[in-house]
């Protein structure tokens, strides 16, 4: 599998696919429709191009909208980009012009959640069986549901206490231009920056009781 490397991800979407957005796993594009049948239009448009590369990526279909996203799983579960993704991205992209649909790359989310945990062999299985209906779809230190129907999580190491405090947090991507604007938003409905040290690749947000979020991109990671 030729996986690629975030950035030479970002420099093929900042090149010629401008639909499109990296988040945690997957490439992601949202193009506005004017209806149902205008939508399943272009769902059919972008099922027969898909099965002509012998790729099937995952499509929601909602109130004026369509979103796509594609990745390709290796045999262990884990999710990459791949050359063969960027081809069927550049191709949906020509659909959609043709279509005349716009695209609103900076409405794309993924929310992914962080528990802290002492012993993930221990604790991993157990949100596995809950979240997913088997203890076996664990990727790596990640409960990677594979039908799609749940976030992932991910497991943050920690040291055992005493204490009891938050250990699970949420984690938003998004579109990297949208960052910014989503956090100042937090901050004037009442939360706070934590720590922006690592911006843009993840910043941490508080709510005015304390409880801890991370908004994330795809720029500046390997």
């Amino acid at each position: 599998m030729d996986k690629l490397a975030t950035p030479e991800i970002l420099a093929a979407l900042a090149d010629r696919l401008g639909d499109w957005r990296k988040l945690a796993q997957p490439l992601v594009a949202r193009y506005r429709v004017a209806g149902l049948g205008e939508g399943a239009a272009f769902v059919a448009a972008v099922a027969e191009v898909a099965a002509a590369a012998g790729r099937e990526p995952d499509v929601r279909l909602g109130s004026g909208f369509v979103e796509l996203a594609l990745c390709t799983a290796d045999g262990d579960g884990g999710r990459w980009i791949t050359g063969a993704d960027l081809h069927l991205a550049q191709a949906v992209s020509a659909l959609a012009r043709k279509h005349g649909l716009r695209a609103v790359p900076g409405e794309v989310a993924q929310l992914e959640l962080a528990l802290d945990a002492v012993d993930f062999d221990l604790v991993g299985p157990f949100w596995s069986a809950l979240l997913t209906g088997s203890p076996d779809h664990i990727v790596r230190d990640d409960v990677m549901d594979p039908g799609r129907r749940v976030p992932n999580v991910w497991f943050q190491r920690t040291d055992a206490h005493e204490t009891p405090r938050q250990r699970w947090h949420p984690d938003l991507w998004l579109a990297p231009e949208e960052a910014a604007p989503r956090i100042a938003a937090a901050v004037a409905a009442g939360g706070t920056v934590v720590d922006s040290s690592s911006a843009p690749s993840f910043t941490v947000l508080a709510d005015p009781e304390g409880n801890r979020v991370c908004v994330c991109t795809a720029e500046g990671r390997d």
